[in-house]
């Protein structure tokens, strides 16, 4: 849909979630790496993962205690 549309357009312009996305593209990380990677606090990341989930831009996977992230889509 178009809302869907914007949303994601709205979530990839803000240059934090953009620089999530470019380090994701080199494969699966947990928070603590994207946060050192991009040299963001933890919450921050956290955040704008969670944004970027919730748009299915990137996907969630649990081992243990520990999540780690990758795109879900293979064209972003």
């Amino acid at each position: 849909s178009f809302l869907l549309l914007a949303e994601t357009f709205q979530a990839l312009g803000d240059s934090s979630r953009i620089q999530i996305v470019w380090a994701l593209s080199h494969g699966e990380l947990c928070v603590g790496d994207v946060a050192d990677i991009l040299e963001m606090s933890q919450p921050q990341v956290s955040h704008h993962l969670r944004m970027l989930r919730n748009l299915r831009l990137v996907k969630k996977r649990k081992d243990g205690r520990i999540s780690y992230y990758s795109l879900d889509d293979e064209h972003i």
